[in-house]
């Protein structure tokens, strides 16, 4: 007997399900097609059927109880899986950006006090409530755009009690609001002031004294690994330690130069490699050959104004699997947009609209392990869902009111106007 939905979104113009194996890499990534007179069943957060109209009415039963959406004129894709994020911090450092924009380097504004460190004091200085607060309202804005799923990092307290204290926000807030968090600890995140000229026993009190409290915290262990921050011997030293403790490796590689990052990701088994803005050819092979996700932040790049963003194409064509995410952070992670970070990524990387969609939904998800239950729109997984007025390219066009609804897990979480039913 088919089951009942409890939703069903109908007739929709295009319907992009993204169903099958991830992640997509090579050539795969582009080909993704829409279901015209698409539409998707859920029984409370569950996908039941998703496909033409006609066949997704054969498959569920509907009743008095079911809410029913046209979706005449409207598009669907799976709900935004925002790969990397340090969405979790107090202070502002936006006056930063109008020093930037006045000619200021990333080295002039940290040798004035600010940059990372700036961040880490005022994190230092905040409490679990107050960063909790802070950050539900980035999440918000997150969401909004499409977002229902993001990975949050700690470091910004660089020191063993802040670090737990970051981890214990994105835990609360994991249960308090709608978006899944999927928890990364970063306490190789910079150096912090106290160990200036001591890299060598700061990289001890991580592994010694933070990733044992991190373990039961997070999911992930992540490293800056790049010029004036973590070499790839402290690198490697940190993602292997944090594997003992049973937190999954992913790294900051190859951002402001060739680091070696890329090859650390490579032989740390680490599942996705980030920023690789400097990533070189043998880097690039180096991912391809162990399977690593390229998550690419090409609003970082943007907004820090780096002159050149990651070899999209190049990582496309060696069969590495390409993932986006905006890196919302108070210093060069301005805007909480995924559909901003898809625009960037089709006219300043060379992407299609296919590939950066793929990129923003199931690659992301596979970068995280989280493809099991979203990233795409198939019997069995969350139904976490953008609907969009319009053609689904039109999400491309920033500053406007393309995106109607979000739904997480069957249910409404945000919606532009009442949806018709």
């Amino acid at each position: 007997m088919a089951l009942t939905a409890s939703l069903l979104i109908e007739h929709l113009d295009q319907l992009y399900t993204l169903a099958g194996p991830a992640p997509r890499r090579g050539a795969d990534q582009a080909k993704l097609a829409a279901i015209p007179d698409g539409a998707i069943a859920s029984a409370g957060p569950t996908i039941l059927a998703a496909g033409t109209t006609a066949d997704v009415l054969r498959a569920v039963q509907t009743d008095s109880g079911t809410r029913r959406i046209d979706g005449h004129g409207r598009s669907l894709v799976p709900g935004f899986v925002d790969a990397h994020t340090h969405v979790v911090f107090a202070g502002d450092r936006r006056d930063e950006l109008q020093r930037r924009l006045g000619g200021a380097t990333y080295a002039d504004i940290a040798a004035a006090g600010g940059g990372i460190l700036s961040t880490v004091r005022a994190t230092r200085a905040a409490t679990v409530d107050e960063l909790a607060a802070a950050t539900r309202g980035r999440l918000a804005e997150m969401l909004a755009s499409g977002t229902t799923t993001c990975e949050a990092k700690s470091g910004y307290g660089l020191e063993v009690e802040s670090e737990v204290r970051m981890l214990q926000v994105i835990q609360r807030l994991a249960a308090d609001q709608p978006m899944d968090l999927v928890a990364t600890f970063m306490g190789a995140h910079e150096v912090p002031p106290e160990y200036r000229g001591r890299q060598p026993a700061y990289v001890e009190l991580v592994i010694d004294g933070m990733i044992p409290r991190a373990a039961g915290l997070a999911d992930w262990c992540d490293v800056f690994c790049d010029r004036g921050f973590f070499t790839p011997e402290e690198s490697r030293a940190i993602l292997e330690a944090g594997k003992r403790a049973g937190l999954k490796p992913r790294i900051h590689a190859d951002e402001l130069a060739a680091s070696g990052g890329s090859a650390v990701a490579a032989d740390t088994g680490a599942r996705s490699a980030d920023h690789l803005v400097h990533v070189t050819p043998d880097g690039i092979a180096r991912l391809a050959g162990a399977g690593v996700v390229a998550t690419l932040l090409p609003c970082a790049a943007f907004y820090l104004k780096l002159g050149r963003f990651a070899p999209a194409r190049d990582l496309i064509a060696a069969g590495v699997p390409v993932a986006l995410a905006t890196d919302v952070n108070p210093g060069g992670g301005f805007s909480p947009s995924m559909p901003f970070a898809m625009t960037l990524a089709c006219f300043a990387m060379g992407l299609t609209f296919e590939e950066a969609l793929v990129a923003a939904t199931l690659n992301g998800a596979y970068s995280l392990d989280r493809h099991a239950s979203v990233g795409s729109l198939e019997p069995g997984k969350q139904l976490d869902a953008v609907l969009i007025d319009g053609p689904a390219i039109n999400l491309l066009r920033i500053n406007t009111p393309s995106i109607l609804a979000v739904f997480k897990k069957g249910i409404v979480v945000h919606a532009r106007e009442p949806i018709a039913h």
